[in-house]
């Protein structure tokens, strides 16, 4: 047996992947009449049955506005609320639930960072610092509270690898660096940047980092004040929760600072024609009426996942990558992004076929891939390619998953000759 072979066999003898399976129901229906092998994790992962159940729950018993109520209904509302707001705290190991403020997800979150700090801490001659890898939703705010501040933006290179060039990166950061906007792990190549060394080179030169936790959280054990990052974003519907919930993770202080960036009911204490009162951190950035039944979800997904154990998700991932990049390699198969240290995302192109006609000729076996630019088009610039397949895995996701996988793609060589 390989070193590859018997750390999967240990891995699985620990993390029961099939009683993980029976968690989630979207799993369990064919697609075309094949069963569905669902490789489509970082894009949105499926949603676990604790979320599914909590959601209804409290949809079906506790449903009300927050904050506001005096009625029991409201105080459940209320309580469930704020509780899901610590559970996010506990899964990053924040300091306290007040470090924790709801969003959209990802993209709402680092848009709050960039318009609140951004705007109020951005002028003519700053810096804001990104890389090569990074999503959209971590080159777009940066690029317009750039052109709204004067500021100028920043670009570290990665090498063919899709590994950041720290030596670059370190050359770019200088005493006119305001922000550095980083993501912890890409959703096109799957490296993982190390965000406390990044971090602790950042502040040296008295940088805010903003992290994009999206593709990081449902994956690895996380623990903020470690990384001593300044701001932290993540994404329900990536950690196998429900989409339009999300959180921000902020340094208290620097949330204190921050001006709100909505305005409406919740997020003041008093109103009037001449002054407006704002409310205390966190409730400050929370305008209107908020996704209460995806904050119980997210809440629910955070203690899904920290019952199945980070590390053990890790390793059960880190397992399925070295057995996809085995069975997978062929000569006519380009893998994009070959990190040493890498997630459980593996891109890839073919020869002489275009990722669109892979994933449709994929699909009809019952396998779903992501196929595009997959919100990083610099990434696909950077490896001169207009767009990627891409293969990602998940708590579910298992060999047999990745078998499949390839005799979809052999489909695929058949039909292209």
């Amino acid at each position: 047996m390989s070193v590859a072979a018997d750390h999967i066999a240990t891995v699985n003898t620990a993390f029961d992947v099939d009683t993980v399976r029976d968690q989630f129901p979207a799993l369990h229906q064919e697609v075309h009449g094949k069963p569905l092998v669902y490789l489509d994790t970082a894009a949105s992962a499926q949603c676990a049955r604790p979320v599914i159940d909590a959601i209804t729950a409290y949809t079906s018993h506790d449903h009300s506005n927050v904050h506001r109520g005096v009625h029991a209904l409201s105080q459940r509302a209320t309580d469930a609320y704020e509780q899901a707001r610590a559970d996010v705290a506990r899964f990053l190991n924040a300091p306290s639930p007040e470090n924790i403020v709801y969003t959209r997800g990802t993209t709402e979150a680092i848009n709050l960072v960039a318009q609140s700090h951004g705007r109020t801490n951005l002028g003519p001659g700053d810096e804001v610092l990104i890389s090569w890898m990074e999503h959209h939703a971590n080159i777009v705010p940066w690029q317009q509270i750039c052109e709204q501040t004067g500021a100028t933006l920043k670009v570290a290179r990665i090498d063919e690898r899709g590994v950041l060039d720290i030596a670059h990166f370190e050359s770019l950061l200088n005493e006119r660096t305001r922000i550095v906007g980083l993501v912890h792990v890409s959703n096109a190549l799957g490296t993982v940047n190390p965000i406390q060394e990044l971090t602790a080179l950042a502040h040296r030169v008295g940088a805010v980092v903003v992290v994009d936790g999206a593709q990081a959280t449902p994956h690895m054990a996380l623990d903020v004040q470690a990384l001593d990052c300044d701001f932290y974003a993540l994404s329900g519907h990536k950690m196998y929760g429900p989409t339009g919930i999300g959180a921000l993770y902020g340094k208290r202080d620097l949330l204190a600072a921050m001006p709100p960036w909505q305005g409406g009911g919740d997020m003041i204490l008093a109103v009037s024609f001449e002054k407006t009162i704002y409310n205390d951190v966190p409730f400050k950035f929370e305008a209107g009426t908020p996704n209460i039944a995806g904050a119980v979800g997210l809440g629910a997904a955070c203690r899904f996942l920290s019952d199945l154990g980070l590390e053990a998700i890790a390793a059960h991932e880190r397992a399925l990558l070295d057995y996809a990049m085995d069975v997978l390699a062929a000569d006519d198969l380009r893998i994009i992004g070959t990190a040493p240290d890498k997630g459980g995302v593996l891109s890839f192109v073919m020869d002489d076929v275009h990722p669109h006609d892979i994933g449709t000729i994929v699909d009809s076996e019952g396998v779903a891939i992501r196929t595009g630019h997959h919100c990083a088009m610099p990434v696909m610039e950077f490896f001169d390619v207009p767009a990627t397949s891409r293969a990602s895995f998940g708590v579910y996701t298992t060999r047999a998953d990745i078998d499949r996988l390839k005799v979809a793609l052999d489909r695929v060589r058949e039909m292209f000759g």
